[in-house]
């Protein structure tokens, strides 16, 4: 468990402080767009439908684009990807304030501009978070994330702040030219940050399979799975607020842009609060325990917000908003980190970012349209009774289970014996494990080799059988097949600590005098488009 001290020991590592200082300052700028823009659409599109729209065009990208990118930064530099990002996000910023300071922005060029600066968030988010892990040792890894949290809603309290006065003061274009401007010092970082070298595989994944085994990876991690369900059913319910937000400080509580950035900024006030006993609360209850607390708080502050009508009590609920938020997303964050090893990690945040700002775009559409033909009130009453149910809903799915998984890569899988080397892209391999049990265990073996099982396909495997040997009971093959040969080796260096203690489970109920006997098969047929390929090499070589 983390201690308060313990929070800001991440501050230590030289490129985590420029990183977090330089994305403090960023995310002021782009909170005070979204002041900007909110209260833009406000004055020339005062509908709930089209105001929610900016909650779907500002996380519409995330669901489209979050697993390539996730699978991009596990297979590519990671810096230039984050470069490329943050230089888009920087001209759709720069387009957007120049066509509003002509006076050139309709409601859909808002929408579209702002879908284009999300893009851009959506190409860098999975690297972003996937490269925290490179910048500060394992042990503060959770403080990192945590204090990643504070940053960001410090900046949304100080941003929204700024945001309003900036927008009464001078309007919505310069803000967004401001934000523009907020970008270079990430860049300077990225431009400057020296990533430790991945370590040298012979067989790297091609785009496409990338994808899938990301998919596969989350289709076969029950601890990613709970991570998923869980941000899913919260985003849901939480976007009813954050849709409906701007148009319930102007219609409802008669604010002006700098009180609608005063109620931001409340919010992240409660988002520090939340920081400062996040670690008491994980100290004395559950991970579950603390994200169905968060929930339970957020739902009351959505259903006091229905009902205020002024700044004075609506500034309470958004102070417990706040404390939900950050102590909610704080432990799905580190859930999502924690359940993945090195070479899926960015593909697994991609799921989560996907998950959690995919239905956060889905549903502030959702309930937009619901409040055109009920008022405002009603989503945020019905979004509360969600979030309540959803807790218990959610008990099947525990998150309990991300902290018992160690993700260090175990290389314990020796290379086999080969009398010719395969081409990379021949398959499928047949991979076969034989063991020698004593039936009086085969409960307690196959319930060990279900288990591995999961292990088997989340890393590669895309069928997996184990058989008895019908003339000798005693007999267990266990078989799986993986793609190609490259898919195979791959597989080799996926293994990871907690995967070896799931086989030495299984590998302690074999009682042959023998070791278990591996072998290694593959397709004896070679496939036509591979035969092609070996065919144009070897006649380029001649």
């Amino acid at each position: 468990m983390n201690t308060a001290g313990s929070m800001w020991s991440p501050l230590g590592e030289p490129v985590y402080r420029a990183l977090w200082i330089a994305a403090v300052v960023s995310n002021v700028g782009s909170f005070m767009q979204e002041v900007g823009s909110a209260w833009l659409m406000t004055s020339i599109a005062p509908k709930p439908l089209m105001v929610a729209l900016l909650q779907t065009a500002a996380y519409l990208p995330f669901f489209l684009l979050a697993i390539p990118s996730g699978a991009f930064a596990d297979v590519v530099d990671k810096r230039k990807l984050l470069i490329i990002g943050q230089l888009w996000m920087l001209v759709s910023s720069a387009a957007l304030g120049i066509l509003s300071i002509y006076g050139l922005v309709t409601p859909w060029v808002l929408l579209g501009l702002t879908f284009m600066l999300a893009v851009g968030g959506a190409i860098t988010g999975p690297a972003w978070n996937a490269a925290i892990a490179e910048l500060v040792p394992k042990d503060k890894l959770e403080p990192a994330i945590a204090l990643g949290s504070v940053g960001y809603n410090t900046a949304r309290g100080v941003g929204s702040a700024l945001g309003g006065l900036a927008v009464a003061a001078l309007g919505p274009g310069p803000v967004f030219i401001l934000n523009a401007f907020s970008f270079v010092g990430v860049l300077i970082v990225f431009f400057n940050w020296k990533p430790t070298k991945r370590p040298y595989s012979r067989h790297r994944e091609r785009m496409v399979g990338a994808v899938r085994a990301g998919f596969r990876f989350v289709r076969h991690s029950p601890a990613l799975k709970a991570v998923l369900v869980r941000s899913g059913s919260y985003a849901a319910c939480t976007s009813a607020m954050w849709g409906l937000l701007p148009l319930i400080a102007k219609q409802e509580l008669h604010l002006d842009s700098l009180g609608y950035g005063t109620l931001l900024a409340i919010f992240g006030v409660g988002t520090l609060i939340g920081a400062a006993i996040l670690p008491r609360l994980r100290n004395v209850i559950s991970l579950d325990q603390v994200t169905g607390f968060g929930k339970i708080l957020f739902a009351g502050a959505m259903l006091g917000l229905a009902y205020a009508q002024n700044l004075v009590t609506a500034a309470l609920f958004m102070i417990g908003a706040g404390v939900s938020w950050i102590i909610v997303n704080s432990m799905f964050s580190m859930g999502a980190q924690k359940t993945a090893p090195a070479w899926v990690r960015a593909r697994a945040l991609a799921f989560h970012i996907l998950v959690f700002l995919g239905t956060f775009a889905v549903t502030s559409a959702i309930w937009g349209q619901i409040a055109t033909y009920t008022g405002l009130d009603m989503p945020l009453i019905a979004a509360s009774g969600l979030l309540v149910v959803s807790v218990f809903l959610c008990h099947p799915f525990p998150l309990g289970i991300a902290e018992l998984i160690d993700t260090t890569m175990s290389d314990h899988w020796s290379d086999p014996k080969l009398a010719n080397e395969p081409h990379p892209n021949h398959g499928p391999v047949l991979v076969t494990v034989e063991y020698i049990i004593d039936p009086a265990t085969l409960a307690e073996f196959t319930e060990a080799m279900s288990a591995l099982s999961i292990q088997r396909r989340r890393d590669g495997a895309f069928q997996w059988h184990l058989f008895c040997d019908v003339s000798n009971p005693q007999r267990q093959l266990e078989t799986f097949f993986v793609e190609s040969w490259a898919e195979h080796m791959r597989q080799h260096e996926r293994v990871t600590v907690s995967d070896r203690l799931v086989e030495d489970k299984a590998n302690s109920f074999h009682v042959g005098a023998d070791s278990i006997l591996v072998r290694h098969f593959i397709n004896s047929y070679l496939p036509a488009d591979l035969l092609r390929e070996i065919t144009v090499q070897e006649s380029e070589v001649v």
